[in-house]
């Protein structure tokens, strides 16, 4: 029960992170906090003393404190709307123009969420000042701290406005989207790799035969093996299991999901389902394929006749080809030991067949009549076709996919200069 309950949370933990009310909930909280204590402080002796000293700081003035609280709320609520709208319009725009799998990453921007809780923060913090302004009076219940506080709060946020518009304007352009795909799918693979080379058992020395199959029990794409929620009976009888699909891969209820070495009664079965992540939303988590997908749907998107941009299409494929050998560097399965070697855990990784038929052929068949990114596609198949680190078996298809390159341009380049010019290139 209490492994099920572990799961829900870092569901919702992991969704409430990507939400983009997070941060500004957080830090309207604080605000909240920060307008009682601020004026419990302004009546104790020690804010006496500092009004004596610099009186300059605290406006003593009832109308002068309510017209400037009135002012700051009807100016802050005008810039956090504006704000959100213009959130809306980026992400309508990249939605449009280059990829709808690209919105939960710009909307769990922290930076934008730190800035609208400061604008919400700031908001609330005014409104709690004027209700005790209005409710006591400047003579019965000094607010004149509060009220500089608040102004003071207000200039802070029109600074943040213009480091807001700045953002958003950099935000939105592709290369810097493409550059930020790129380098987090790299860190993900780097550690990935690294874990590998620390972690790993020789597959030798497993005896895959014989071994038990459990079936998915929904349809979903698989996120990954949580080993922390294996209860203590799956330990005890130290078990062997192989994690069939790749993260990312979509599943079909009742699909081959993991194999495991002993027979499982009916509570251990369910302990084991327990720890498999399955998303009916393949764009919850930045893991295993989907920043490739981004890179592919990016480069599609902008040789459709609507965009027609070939620029953003070489850049996307660039980038595509260091994180391709990366990927292709994993063999197709990994092993680690977990829970003191209790366990061995045996992980299927992607083909290079199945990676280049997701990632690259639509690279290829949406842009087959572009001779730029042909060439640039070109490049990138022989950029990792060289590389050493990639098995005999993955460079075979590489091979492959730029023969399928090479028939589509003897099919669909027209211009006989063109054709003959990149067809020398193969060789």
């Amino acid at each position: 029960m209490w492994r099920s309950a572990i799961k829900i949370l870092k569901t919702l933990y992991s969704k409430v992170l990507q939400s983009i009310a997070f941060y500004p909930v957080l830090i309207s909280f604080g605000f909240f906090l920060l307008a009682f204590i601020v004026l419990e402080l302004e009546s104790l002796e020690l804010a006496k003393n500092l009004k004596e000293k610099v009186p300059y700081l605290f406006i003593e003035d009832y109308e002068t404190a309510r017209s400037i609280l009135t002012t700051l709320i009807g100016g802050i609520l005008s810039l956090t709307v504006f704000s959100f709208t213009m959130v809306m319009v980026v992400l309508s725009q990249a939605s449009a123009n280059f990829s709808p799998r690209l919105l939960p990453s710009l909307i769990s921007n922290r930076k934008h969420q730190l800035i609208l809780g400061v604008y919400i923060g700031t908001l609330l913090y005014c409104i709690i000042i004027l209700i005790v302004l209005g409710a006591h009076g400047i003579d019965t219940h000094s607010v004149g701290f509060s009220t500089m506080l608040a102004a003071i709060s207000a200039v802070f946020c029109i600074g943040l406005f213009v480091y807001f518009i700045h953002s958003i304007s950099v935000s939105i352009q592709i290369q810097n989207i493409i550059d930020n795909i790129f380098r987090s799918s790299s860190r993900h693979l780097d550690k990935e790799y690294e874990d590998f080379n620390s972690l790993k058992v020789g597959l030798q020395k497993l005896r895959m035969d014989n071994f038990e199959t459990i079936y998915s029990h929904k349809s979903g794409y698989f996120r990954g093996f949580d080993a922390s929620l294996l209860s203590d009976s799956l330990v005890e009888h130290g078990h062997h299991l192989e994690i069939l699909p790749y993260v990312g891969q979509h599943l079909w209820e009742g699909m081959p999901i993991i194999k495991v070495q002993n027979s499982l009664e009916d509570g251990d079965l369910e302990d084991l389902l327990l720890c498999i992540n399955i998303s009916s939303n393949r764009n919850d988590q930045s893991r295993g394929i989907d920043g490739f997908i981004k890179l592919m749907e990016i480069a599609v998107k902008a040789m459709s006749p609507g965009i027609n941009d070939p620029g953003t299409a070489i850049d996307a494929i660039n980038k595509l080809a260091p994180l391709l050998i990366k990927i292709m560097r994993f063999p197709n399965k990994t092993s680690n030991s977990l829970k003191g070697g209790k366990i061995i855990l045996v992980r299927n990784n992607i083909t290079a067949k199945e990676l280049l038929q997701i990632i690259v052929q639509p690279i290829r068949l949406y842009a087959n009549k572009d001779s730029s990114v042909v060439l640039a596609l070109l490049g990138a198949l022989k950029y990792i076709a060289q590389d050493s680190q990639i098995s005999t078996e993955s460079r075979e298809e590489v091979t492959k996919e730029l023969e399928a390159l090479k028939m589509d341009v003897e099919g669909n380049i027209d211009n006989k200069y063109d054709r003959e010019k990149i067809l020398t290139l193969f060789n």
